[in-house]
């Protein structure tokens, strides 16, 4: 498995496993906890997770697929919401995440989204956590370049760790700014939606003739080539979600793929970066 170094030194797996949507059906609870396992047992040590997804139920199924393993080898992330990222409530957050995540700690704690609560407070909040021992290291979400101008420029700034945003090969507006400032930076980037979103979008990418080609001649998925694709640079982290245990397999081995200068050449021509900024896509 292809690993991202953190500015801490810490290395984590380049391919993890996300959970949004996990947790919500009571009958699907076994699949996907296998899914987990499977991801875990496979290298992809790093979970995805937040206190939004299922209002906790997430992290809940999170907390039992994670129970059997040694926590000192897993790179657990959880995120909170924006209504409790200050002093009144981001400590009890915290502390609610670990309990249904059954751990004493998180790996990485995520500023969700912005929200109405200043800025400076939140880091405040967030690196109180980490002078605790709650959370080893924390960061951010759906920030863009301008964000993390204002967030550098705060004292405790420069510690963010990490920047989690929407990204994959039909999505590439992070790449006008945003990720050549955090490898300046030494700040990691994670995408969510590695895979695209269902609809057309996706429809486009896994059905373009030159993306297909390149799978055939990998003997991969296609959805195997976009995951190789977005962690191409070394500095980032994709975590796809997957519920079932083939496609979690499929997903690791992504991992393994070394895409050529030519390959890449050809997926720029079909899906070609941004040439000026561009907002940021959530969804």
């Amino acid at each position: 498995m292809k690993k991202v170094i953190l500015k801490s030194g810490i290395t984590v797996p380049a391919i993890g496993q996300g959970t949004w949507k996990i947790g919500d059906y009571a009958d699907k609870r076994k699949q996907e906890i296998g899914a987990l396992r499977t991801g875990i047992e496979h290298g992809m040590t790093l979970i995805d997770t937040a206190e939004m997804y299922g209002s906790g139920r997430s992290e809940m199924l999170v907390g039992e697929a994670i129970a059997p393993y040694d926590r000192e080898k897993l790179f657990i992330v959880s995120k909170v919401l924006p209504n409790n990222a200050g002093r009144k409530n981001m400590r009890r957050c915290c502390e609610e995440s670990l309990k249904r995540l059954r751990t004493d700690y998180l790996d990485l704690y995520l500023y969700h989204w912005r929200g109405s609560i200043p800025l400076s407070e939140t880091v405040e909040c967030l690196q109180e956590l980490k002078d605790s021992g709650l959370i080893k290291e924390w960061g951010v979400s759906n920030f863009n370049t301008a964000d993390m101008q204002e967030l550098e420029a705060l004292k405790l700034g420069t510690n963010c760790a990490a920047v989690q945003d929407l990204y994959h090969i039909g999505s590439r507006g992070t790449e006008y700014s945003l990720k050549t400032y955090l490898r300046d930076n030494g700040i990691a980037f994670m995408t969510y939606c590695p895979l695209a979103i269902n609809g057309s979008l996706r429809r486009g990418i896994t059905e373009n003739a030159v993306i297909k080609k390149i799978a055939s001649a990998h003997g991969a998925t296609v959805q195997q080539i976009m995951l190789a694709w977005a962690i191409r640079d070394g500095n980032t982290i994709a975590i796809p979600k997957s519920s079932s245990e083939k496609h979690t397999i499929e997903n690791a081995q992504a991992a393994e793929i070394q895409l050529s200068d030519d390959e890449l050449k050809m997926l720029n021509d079909e899906f070609p970066a941004p040439d000026r900024e561009t907002a940021l896509d959530v969804e």
